[in-house]
């Protein structure tokens, strides 16, 4: 007989993949089969090489009706999988979870409650509105914005009753906002001046806030078109919005940006433009594919006959020392060499495997390298140069013009992914910046997508170049050719241009 596999009830948090807590991560990472709804930030999921099941649950349009969701969560769990139901926000808060849960007992299947980050609280707080502030509020309600769906008095919701210093926030409002704002005014006698905010798509870069009066906040929130989710929220806290709004005022808040490294490279860029409010598209424009072959082998096994080897990428080090794990060999196998790097980021990933650089010139390019090598009086040296098999000659040409010996074997080349999503070539047609961290990812971008209206960003000049020699305009070129020094560039470009 099959064992019963497990169900998780998991809570994805509000929107923000950051407020995921590490338990819920846990069970995403262990989990055979995700049951998903329209909330569950995909990002997420991006990695997850499981079953991914969509079941929809957007405000009263579902792609599965719930008895289905119930149905799907336990024969899954016969067939003896590990289960995550994974649900915005906090599975008991205003969700179907802890129907979900009876279910489950019903039917014998194990299961665990793993709570999330609410919306009531982490969206104002998103916004610049706290909740309780000892000059405002003392306390709050959380009130749901309609009724379930297998009721007739749809809009009959449970409304509360006035209160001064008291918070009131209304989840899943949206469909219902002129009458619970009508009734809220004519039958529980709110004031028709208390603040509101509403907040659409909260702790995302899409979120988008309209503040008024219990009076007007209807006709404003269709002026600004926003749309569900939404939470609504009033009282006087929130006039402290204007004061404490922190997310939506982010240098890069709302503009969509592309990361053409590779997806194992894209992490640190991806991270620092998230931070400051941008909407990130990973697309991948190039894959490394290592190389196996004897030079690489030879020049591993003549390791100690070289005066300098010259590293040019961070992908150059971690392969080249993946050959060296091959040959039982480590950092202690460079003793007789010096090394030299192209760049911090370079330098760095050195210094991961046990390496201090000698040598990393002060532009991160290979003209750069070149000159500061040939003030180290390398005539009649030899040198290794291990490097991919797109990288330009400039390196190789001009150390052996400086009279160095130069041996370059080529480690790995970058070729096109062959596993790009559809829908993220067409997010990143309608991106608002393209970043391009080398002359590859413009080549293989503009292979892929010819034409765009999206700003173009480069680390360097050489990358900058080869933008031009496809027709385009670089606007944003980092003055310090690094992964920050691109950030900041486009930070400077917008403070500049808005």
């Amino acid at each position: 007989m099959k064992k019963v596999g497990k169900v998780y009830l998991v809570g994805a948090g509000p929107g923000d993949p950051g407020l995921i807590t590490i338990r819920a991560l846990e069970a995403i990472r262990s989990a055979d089969c995700i049951i998903y709804d329209f909330l569950a930030n995909p990002t997420l999921l991006s990695n997850h090489r499981g079953e991914l099941i969509y079941v929809g649950k957007k405000g009263g349009d579902h792609t599965l009706p719930q008895d289905h969701i119930n149905k799907l969560m336990i024969e899954k769990a016969k067939e003896g999988k590990i289960v995550v139901r994974l649900k915005g926000g906090d599975p008991f808060i205003f969700g179907r979870g802890g129907e979900e849960a009876e279910e489950l007992i019903r039917h014998s299947i194990p299961f665990e409650i793993i709570p999330g980050i609410s919306s009531f609280y982490a969206v104002p707080a998103y916004a610049g509105i706290p909740i309780t502030h000892r000059d405002f509020a003392d306390r709050f309600e959380v009130i749901t914005g309609h009724r379930r769906s297998d009721t007739e008095e749809l809009l009959e919701i449970g409304l509360p009753e006035y209160r001064p210093h008291k918070t009131f926030i209304f989840l899943m409002g949206m469909k219902n906002l002129e009458q619970i704002v009508k009734t809220l005014i004519e039958e529980k006698r709110f004031p028709p001046n208390i603040p509101v905010a509403v907040i659409s798509w909260g702790t995302t870069p899409h979120q988008s806030v309209a503040v008024g009066t219990l009076s007007s906040i209807a006709q404003q929130v269709f002026e600004a078109k926003l749309t569900a989710p939404a939470i609504i929220v009033i009282g006087e806290v929130v006039t402290l919005r204007e004061t404490l709004r922190w997310f939506d005022v982010r240098p890069l808040f709302g503009k969509k940006v592309v990361v053409t490294r590779t997806r194992e490279q894209a992490s640190e860029l991806s991270q620092k433009l998230t931070n400051l409010g941008a909407e990130v598209i990973e697309f991948p424009t190039i894959k490394i594919k290592p190389r196996e072959n004897m030079d690489i082998h030879n020049a591993i096994s003549h390791l100690s006959s070289f005066d300098w080897i010259v590293f040019t990428s961070q992908n150059a080090v971690n392969i080249f020392f993946n050959h060296l794990k091959k040959h039982n060999l480590d950092a202690r196998a460079f003793h007789s060499a010096r090394i030299a790097a192209i760049g911090n980021a370079t330098a760095s990933s050195l210094e991961a495997h046990g390496i201090r650089c000698d040598l990393v010139p002060e532009k991160f390019i290979a003209e750069a390298l070149v000159e500061a090598l040939e003030s180290q009086a390398i005539r009649g040296e030899k040198i290794l140069l291990p490097c991919a098999a797109e990288a330009r000659d400039v390196l190789y040409d001009g150390l052996q013009k400086a009279g160095a010996y130069v041996t370059r074997v080529f480690l790995y080349d970058t070729v096109l992914p062959d596993d790009l999503d559809e829908d993220v070539i067409s997010a990143a047609k309608l991106a608002d910046v393209i970043t391009f961290a080398s002359s590859t990812t413009v080549k293989n971008f503009f292979a892929l997508i010819p034409d765009t209206k999206a700003i173009f960003a480069c680390i360097g000049p050489i990358t900058a170049q080869t933008v031009r020699d496809h027709g385009k305009n670089p606007e944003i070129i980092a003055e310090t050719h690094t992964i920050d020094g691109l950030v900041s560039a486009i930070v400077q470009y917008f403070e500049t241009h808005t």
